[in-house]
């Protein structure tokens, strides 16, 4: 089945600027749009970011759109999320996800969209 792996996590200071790497197996990665969600203790999971499958599109949360940036490489099976202009409430388990269709959905951050999940990568941003 495919799998996707997380790294990059770890503590920042507020301001500060973090890189999210998210791994993924499988022959057709490069055919596959790619999501990043994020959630903390007591809410519910918050979409964050999306790409299709060439990376000519993105799509962004309002509360990231303009500090974040989400971008593919497909001969590495590769997914990031470059955070900058951090701020503690970015504090989250941040989890990667993957969709069958080259395509963003048209509502992406719906997580049924989605059908594989990574594990999650803890990012803290301490005041």
């Amino acid at each position: 089945q495919v799998q996707l792996v997380e790294s990059g996590g770890g503590l920042v200071q507020a301001g500060g600027s973090l890189r999210l790497s998210c791994a993924a197996s499988g022959r057709a990665f490069s055919y596959w749009s790619m999501g990043w969600f994020r959630q903390t203790p007591g809410k519910e999971l918050e979409f964050v970011a999306a790409i299709s499958w060439s990376g000519g599109s993105t799509y962004y949360s309002d509360s990231v759109n303009g500090r974040f940036t989400i971008s593919r490489d497909n001969a590495k099976n590769s997914v990031y999320l470059q955070m900058s202009s951090l701020k503690p409430e970015d504090t989250a388990v941040y989890y990667c996800a993957a969709r069958s269709n080259p395509a963003i959905p048209a509502l992406p951050g719906r997580r049924f969209e989605y059908g594989y999940w990574g594990q999650g990568t803890q990012v803290t941003v301490s005041s």
